[in-house]
């Protein structure tokens, strides 16, 4: 039953946007009377109403249980808890597509609806690019990748889903990257759409930017989201590990962010306009990469959880006919354009920006696929992590670093800089600051000092900037800023932990005692405890310091699943403002030693604080006072 209503609305969703693709070129054959109809609006609303409703149906075959649908027989187990149920939905292969769809519809009909200032053949043009998105995947959908597919005879009981995806963090965290990184798709349309209708300049700029703003803070809170997972779900007690999954969902936000900086010049200059185009172009695609690279198994990924070699090569061709649409329209359509900017304007400051952004980008990209490329030619698996990444990138985010400081305080076209008091003043608070940090932590590399110094140089002038915001009560013109600010603190924070960080490594049995730097650890016990899908080992140490200001007790764990048989390690982490106290327990086989992993990591809460600060930055673009 649920699998005929699921596919039903899937059809009738593609018989709709062949519909909607009609009805929009029927309406710009008649150039004189050139209306978007009351059907079209419709037709779309219909279209996002069935499309939602799909994935509903597929939400309540996995609460459930309904194992007719392989889907679900593979993916869910009746023990697993209610929430986990509804995650399982899009913690997999077709889940997930569906839910790409369902992005790709809802943004196409608030497009259509929100930009009211649009020219009505610039909206069609887009609502038609959009839809052939659209039926591209709801092809991909319904011939390879069916999420409502049967199996027979119907099982009594289901595979269950991975444990690692068996956690709140994970569950929130692919729809957020969704709306990130497929909303994108929405300004690759209109990208398109504008090379064809014509509609470009200040009013394009404008039409587009709220879409780029919500994209890129969605795309932001989605990385830092998997980032707190990533930090206490797997074990090692980072945050960031250059990994190929990781990588893909960064390189659309470096093209988001250039496009955000770009966006503004075309809005409020007039210039750039090609530029903008390639980077709408670009994001959606680095997106429809990333996700073929992942989906086809090429990624060898600890994020890895929903691939199939044989699904690539759809995504492959879909993604090749995309490129090859975009880039003909685009050398067809697209007029060269002359850029004069003045060395010390605005312009030029958020054009470095962009650069920036760039050099990351091509950065990431080589270290992602130049392991695939020694693979296939002489069969050596090799693997580019974080030394490549800290060399080749870490140095530049000094001049980022000042740039995003400077640059709000430069005005466009000629924007002499004159305010060097307030610059020395700051810099001189930055060097004493950093000079302080010193002589508590003792950090001996120069490198790292120079990013404390840049990083605290932005906190102060983001600072200054959001006070002047403050006084003329502009919040919504300070979301950029509350973002720089975000940004420098991460910078900081995460140069802190990354320096000053302690970790030890050793093996103790129960009742043992250890004991380094000013702490010592006491393995007090273990217990077996029964949850509702698993067993858990937890252990019970104790941890303490010679100045008696520490004394504190971590529960790591063991699980074991049943369905599907895994063991996982799960960390124990005391959090407070200054510091986290990070435990992780193993066996060793066949002995009763555990091996301990213990770390103390300075400012932690603060590094996701930071990073959220940096969404909420974005969030804030959307904020109008009454």
């Amino acid at each position: 039953m649920l699998s005929n209503v699921g596919n039903g609305l899937v059809i009738f969703n593609v018989l709709l946007g062949v519909v909607i693709i009609y009805y929009s070129l029927s309406h710009l054959k008649n150039e004189k009377k050139l209306i978007i109809s009351k059907n079209i609006y419709s037709l779309s609303l219909v279209q996002c109403i069935f499309s939602i409703l799909s994935f509903l149906i597929l939400i309540f075959a996995f609460v459930i249980s309904d194992f007719s649908l392989i889907t679900v027989y593979q993916h869910s187990h009746t023990l697993k808890p209610l929430f986990y149920k509804i995650s399982g939905s899009w913690g997999n292969h077709e889940g997930s597509l569906l839910l790409w769809i369902n992005v790709l519809i809802i943004f196409s009909y608030f497009f259509l609806i929100l930009n009211k200032e649009s020219k009505i053949n610039f909206k069609l043009y887009t609502l038609i690019s959009q839809n052939i998105l659209i039926l591209g995947f709801l092809c991909f959908l319904l011939f390879n990748s069916n999420p409502f597919s049967l199996i027979y005879p119907e099982p009594k009981e289901g595979l269950g889903l991975n444990p690692i995806l068996q956690d709140p963090a994970l569950a929130i965290h692919p729809p957020l990257l969704y709306i990130g990184f497929v909303g994108s798709s929405i300004y690759f349309s209109a990208a398109i759409s504008s090379l064809v209708s014509g509609f470009k300049g200040k009013k394009f700029a404008q039409s587009i930017k709220p879409w780029i703003i919500i994209t890129w803070s969605f795309q932001t809170l989605g990385i830092t989201v998997g980032s707190i997972w990533a930090y206490y779900e797997l074990g090692w007690g980072g945050f960031w590990f250059w990994d190929p999954v990781e990588n893909v969902s960064l390189m659309p936000w470096f093209v988001m962010t250039a496009l955000l900086h770009s966006v503004t010049v075309l809005e409020k200059r007039d210039s750039l306009y090609s530029w903008v185009i390639i980077l709408s172009l670009l994001t959606f695609t680095l997106s429809v990469t990333g996700t073929f690279l992942v989906r086809s198994g090429i990624f060898n990924s600890v994020h890895t959880f929903a691939n199939d070699p044989s699904r690539g090569v759809y995504l492959l061709a879909l993604l090749s006919l995309m490129v090859f649409s975009a880039l003909t329209i685009f050398l067809k359509e697209n007029k060269r354009e002359k850029y004069d900017f003045n060395i010390k304007s605005k312009e030029t400051f958020l054009l470095t920006n962009n650069w920036l952004m760039m050099f990351y980008l091509a950065t990431v990209l080589v270290g992602t696929v130049y392991p695939i490329f020694i693979e296939v030619i002489n069969q050596t698996k090799i693997s580019v992590g974080p030394p490549y990444y800290n060399i080749v990138l870490v140095p530049l985010v000094i001049p980022l670093l000042i740039l995003m400081a400077l640059g709000p305080n430069i005005k466009w076209i000629k924007g002499n800089f004159n305010n060097f008091t307030q610059l020395f003043l700051i810099l001189g608070i930055a060097i004493f600051l950093n000079l302080l940090i010193n002589y508590f932590f003792n950090s001996k590399s120069l490198l790292s000092n120079f990013i404390l110094i840049s990083s605290i140089f932005l906190i102060f002038y983001s600072i200054i900037d959001l006070i002047k915001f403050y006084k003329i009560k502009s919040l919504q013109s300070s979301s950029r800023i509350i973002s720089h600010l975000g940004f420098g603190l991460l910078i900081f924070f995460i140069g802190i932990n990354h320096n000053f960080s302690t970790e030890e490594d050793f093996n103790l049995k129960v009742g043992d005692k250890k004991q380094f730097n000013n702490y010592t650890i006491n393995f007090l016990s273990l217990k077996l405890e029964k949850r509702e899908n698993y067993e858990s080992i937890v252990g019970l140490f104790k941890i303490s310091d010679l100045k008696k200001i520490v004394n504190e007790e971590l529960k790591p764990e063991i699980r074991i699943y049943s369905q599907p048989k895994t063991m996982t390690h799960e960390t124990s982490i005391k959090t407070k403002l200054t510091h986290d106290l990070y435990l992780t327990m193993s066996n060793v086989d066949q002995s009763d030693l555990y091996n301990i992993k213990f770390q103390k990591k300075p400012f932690m809460i603060w590094i996701w604080i930071s990073a959220f600060v940096i969404s909420f930055g974005g969030f804030m673009r959307f904020y109008k006072k009454d």
